[in-house]
């Protein structure tokens, strides 16, 4: 079994670069336009630093001399810079029943509000119990007070459905 060339990451560099010719852009970003492989290389190395090729896909690819080192960092520091601006979006989830007291429903709508003002959607769910399966109708009411009360804050993606012995809506944000 051959040994298998470990795996590299970021652009072709320098000699794997497999083009006849590049497009080359030298390391103050002037265009030297269409140059042998092996001249690009040569001038790489005359100033010091890598032959990266920046967009490989080209025809023909197009190379920057600049370093590779300080390059891959950038490239680094960017991704990180966009995952920390990335919201990842929960699905918090409010539990009800149908004969719910007006303060626990305004201390649940409260929560509500929160949960959808911080970009999360919310799952809302009615829970029926023993003779309240009966009475579905109180339920699915209470639900529809609950989208008409968020109605400038969030958009029904979910519409009040029943599972069993719950009925569920999802909430998410304008």
């Amino acid at each position: 079994m051959r040994p298998v060339a470990p795996q590299k990451d970021g652009p072709p560099a320098n000699e794997d670069i497999n083009a006849p010719e590049v497009q080359l852009i030298d390391a103050e970003g002037t265009n030297r336009g269409v140059v042998k492989t092996s001249e690009a290389l040569a001038m790489s190395a005359e100033a010091g630093l890598d032959l990266v090729a920046i967009s490989p896909n080209a025809s023909p690819p197009v190379c920057k001399i600049l370093d590779l080192g300080k390059f891959k960092y950038a490239a680094q520091k960017k991704a990180a810079e966009a995952r920390k601006k990335q919201k990842v979006i929960e699905v918090k989830e409010i539990k009800m029943r149908p004969n719910i007291d007006t303060h626990d429903y305004e201390v649940k709508m409260r929560s509500v509000q929160k949960f959808l003002e911080d970009g999360d959607k919310v799952k809302v769910t009615m829970r029926f119990r023993g003779r309240e399966m009966a009475h579905q109708d109180l339920g699915l009411e209470l639900l529809h007070k609950v989208r008409d009360e968020t109605g400038e804050l969030s958009k029904v993606e979910m519409t009040p459905r029943s599972e069993g012995r719950q009925m569920v809506m999802v909430l998410a944000p304008k």
